[in-house]
């Protein structure tokens, strides 16, 4: 019976490797962070320059994440943060952009 052995993880959607990942899992929560930023300050239209600089950044730190991530626990987050900071971002660019009313 080698099933009672080894835990079976192969099928599990959270399946992480039990190592260290420092760096995988700062990306995460940045990218969670400026999503939850730019989502959240995508709702009030004064905020746009917040919502569409948030997104730009959380879209570029997700999108390295997803690049050196090693575990589907890592990828599932990142891609939580990246649908949350690119719904922000388009919305801030909607109401204004990176530089509406700043520049020119």
């Amino acid at each position: 019976m080698a099933q009672t052995l080894r835990p079976n993880t192969a099928g599990s959607l959270f399946a992480t490797d039990h190592k260290p990942h420092p760096l995988q899992h700062t990306l995460v929560a940045v990218t969670a962070v400026l999503g939850v930023t730019a989502f959240v300050s995508a709702m009030f239209h004064s905020l746009h320059l917040l919502s569409s600089w948030a997104g730009l950044i959380g879209i570029i730190t997700g999108a390295y994440g997803q690049f050196v991530s090693e575990t589907t626990r890592e990828r599932f987050a990142l891609i939580v943060g990246l649908g949350a900071s690119a719904v922000g971002f388009l919305l801030g660019m909607a109401h204004g952009g990176l530089f509406g009313g700043v520049i020119g």
